[in-house]
C-alpha cells in the first residue's frame, strides 16, 4: 500500500460543506490554508490580478484517493471559471514527530 498526498485549491465558499463530506467520509485528517493566486480565473479588477482561495491537503494511503477526490470535485464544482483545481502526488516517505517514527499507510 502506498501513501498519496491530495491538494485542492478551492473556492473559499464551498470549505464549510467540503470539511463536512470529508469528516462523513471519516478522512483522519487535512490542513487548510488560505491562498492568493490566479490561474485559469484572474480577478483583472484587482491591480496583481490575485484571488483568495484555500488549499486543502490531505495525506492518505492509496486506496481511498479516487473516493476522496471524487467527493472534492463534487462539492467544490460550480461549472464557473476559478473552482479550483486537484493533485495527487505520491508521498515517498512520512513520518510523525511524536513518536520519531515513519508512518505506515494502515497507520494514516
Amino acid at each position: 500500500m502506498e501513501i498519496r498526498m491530495i491538494i485542492a485549491i478551492v473556492r473559499n465558499q464551498v470549505l464549510e460543506n467540503l470539511e463536512g463530506r470529508l469528516v462523513d467520509m471519516h478522512v483522519k485528517g487535512m490542513s487548510v490554508t488560505k491562498v492568493k493566486g490566479y490561474g485559469e480565473y484572474a480577478n483583472f479588477f484587482n491591480p496583481d490580478w490575485m484571488v483568495t482561495h484555500t488549499r486543502v491537503e490531505i495525506i492518505t494511503e492509496s486506496a481511498k484517493v479516487e473516493a476522496i477526490v471524487d467527493a472534492i470535485m463534487d462539492t467544490a464544482h460550480t461549472s464557473m471559471s476559478g473552482d479550483g483545481i486537484v493533485a495527487v502526488l505520491p508521498v515517498e516517505k512520512l513520518y510523525r514527530i511524536r513518536t520519531k517514527s515513519e508512518v505506515m499507510p494502515d497507520e494514516i
